[in-house]
């Protein structure tokens, strides 16, 4: 009897994703098994469990995916399953908590296609603000900007203390250098856009981060990506299907294009299904994170 293809989702969370369930199984996997409440300590048994069961030819058609909402324990598990593996009894594993990577991959892919189109240049170099740097989604996409060579500042709204906790982090485990910073007020927003070229919004859904006031004192601001889909959104004068529509609040900034929500989410979509169809059907093992995410990412803009 052939073997049934099968992937067991692995979350620190209370309760695993809806999303990333509908994704798996919309990707041809037979049979998807949530784990909620999973420890580090948990992943080698759970991935040597997983691999002794099914034989050589079972192993081809068992994957691993892991979620939760920190990118850092995920990268830890991700690292962990990793190491439990036994070859030949080896499996893919593919890594995107919260949707972080996959969305993060998609949101720098999208702004650096039109800043390209604008400049003719690559993001190296370019002074990047992620605002909403230190949630999930926000610190991925700042270690992927700044892997690319852009000089990139992660903004919390409260804290700068917490700001530097995960800069430092981000340094120490990708050996990326991030500027940390907080801004609550409009005039601090302002004060960090008037020179910058990129802006991802990354913050919380159904806030407006950036408002006409704001963006007007940007002076060289080319493109600005939101991911917020919840109205009042992020940026105002973003469209949430917008993918290179003129930031028309930018009135100091000629040429600036803004990219919303649900032009980003197509390119999260396709890249999220492609990269669980790579876990099912591949020759050989893969392990996933927002490095492989933004490279697909690349592909699909």
């Amino acid at each position: 009897m052939a073997k049934r293809s099968i992937i067991h989702m692995l979350d620190p969370n209370l309760r695993n994703s809806p999303f990333d369930i509908n994704m798996a199984l919309d990707a041809g996997f037979d049979a998807i098994i949530p784990y909620p409440n999973i420890k580090l300590e948990e992943i080698a048994g759970m991935t040597q469990d997983a691999i002794f069961s099914r034989g050589p030819s079972g192993v081809k058609k068992t994957a691993l995916f892991i979620g939760g909402r920190d990118i850092g324990l995920a990268m830890d598990m991700l690292d962990a399953a990793k190491k439990a593996m036994v070859p030949p009894f080896e499996i893919s594993v593919f890594a995107d908590p919260s949707g972080a990577f996959t969305t993060a991959a998609a949101l720098v892919a999208c702004v650096e296609r039109e800043f390209k189109k604008i400049t003719n240049k690559a993001l190296s170099g370019t002074q990047a603000i992620v605002f909403g740097g230190t949630g999930p989604v926000g610190l991925a996409t700042a270690v992927i900007a700044a892997q690319e060579g852009a000089e990139t500042t992660i903004v919390d709204h409260f804290s700068i203390d917490t700001a530097l906790e995960f800069a430092a982090e981000a340094k120490e485990r990708y050996g990326v250098e991030l500027t940390a910073t907080a801004a609550a007020s409009d005039a601090d927003k302002a004060r960090l856009i008037s020179n910058a070229d990129i802006v991802f919004c990354a913050a919380k859904a159904g806030i407006e981060v950036l408002n006409k006031s704001v963006l007007a004192d940007a002076k060289q601001l080319k493109v600005v990506g939101d991911v917020n889909a919840v109205a009042p959104l992020g940026v105002a004068g973003i469209g949430i299907m917008d993918a290179g529509e003129p930031l028309v609040h930018a009135i100091n900034s000629e040429g600036a294009v803004g990219i919303g929500a649900l032009a980003v989410g197509n390119i999260k979509y396709q890249l999220q299904q492609a990269l669980l169809e790579e876990t099912l059907n591949g020759d050989k093992p893969v392990y996933l994170d927002f490095r492989n995410a933004f490279a697909g990412a690349r592909k699909l803009v």
